[in-house]
């Protein structure tokens, strides 16, 4: 059986900034998602996690590489995380600065022994490994700062299974805009990024929810013990919304299904292919 699947998403819609609406979302999801989907099918469910997210950071309309927020301070702090769900392995990078695509400085500290860095250290081992000083602020995130806009979501992520059954989830923010120097968002922890062997998981929405809700891995236990996707991460929503809690997450099982959700009031924008086949562009509730 095939189970190859992917899904991708950009964030929580229009908490993401006020310079986008629903369509240029819609383009940007139809255009990453078959790119992303060609990798798959060549190099597997890894490289395409990772095309996926570094086509998501560069596209200024999304919170994350180029186009992130800045923190109250004026400076651009992102996040990122990759993880393995074969061999179980976390990586992640913490307010990392300057460069393009903190997707890869995740990537790399898979292969370390200290698989998650934070801060001017963080930013040190980045360049550390060739990668180019970059400034990911742009015009319209610089005005958003200026007007003292803060926020409480900003996110992408992918998450996919290949043909030999190897999940993988990456997640990568630009932070949510004017908020506390430092902050640590749920995106580099294994609340807002989780894969295992039966599922993988990337969050988005208030940060400081997932990590209380401790979502993604909320979603995978259930799996693992013999729920179904969907119904995992309705009973979770389900659960968030008791606690009032915001946020929304994509999801692939080991039978490559593929999935969305989100909270009330929550408004994920996410594309998937799947064994059902494509959709293109959904929002609310997958």
């Amino acid at each position: 059986m095939n189970r190859t699947a992917l899904i991708i998403h950009g964030g929580a819609g229009a908490r993401e900034g006020i310079h986008s609406g629903k369509d240029d979302y819609a383009r940007s999801l139809r255009k990453i998602l078959p790119a992303a989907w060609d990798v798959l099918a060549e190099d597997g469910a890894r490289a395409a996690v990772l095309q996926a997210v570094r086509l998501l950071e560069d596209d200024p309309l999304f919170n994350a590489g180029f186009g992130s927020r800045l923190q109250m301070d004026g400076i651009a702090r992102m996040s990122a995380a990759l993880m393995d769900g074969v061999a179980g392995r976390f990586s992640g990078v913490i307010n990392v600065e300057r460069v393009r695509h903190p997707i890869d400085v995740a990537a790399a500290l898979g292969g370390e022994r200290h698989r998650v860095l934070a801060g001017e250290h963080a930013t040190r081992y980045a360049h550390s490994l060739g990668m180019q000083d970059f400034d990911p602020v742009t015009p319209h995130r610089m005005a958003e700062h200026q007007r003292r806009l803060a926020g409480d979501t900003g996110t992408v992520g992918a998450v996919a299974i290949d043909r030999q059954g190897r999940i993988w989830a990456a997640t990568s923010t630009g932070g949510v805009g004017f908020e506390a120097p430092g902050r640590v968002s749920d995106s580099a922890t294994v609340a807002g990024t989780y894969a295992d062997a039966g599922v993988g998981v990337s969050c988005t929405g208030v940060g400081e929810d997932i990590v209380d809700h401790a979502a993604a891995t909320r979603v995978a236990v259930r799996v693992a013990d013999g729920m179904d996707l969907e119904a995992a991460i309705r009973r979770t929503l389900v659960e968030a919304d008791r606690r009032r809690l915001e946020y929304g997450l994509i999801a692939v099982d080991g039978d490559g299904q593929a999935r969305a959700g989100s909270s009330a009031g929550v408004t994920t924008i996410w594309a998937a292919r799947d064994r059902t086949g494509q959709r293109d562009f959904m929002d609310g509730e997958g």
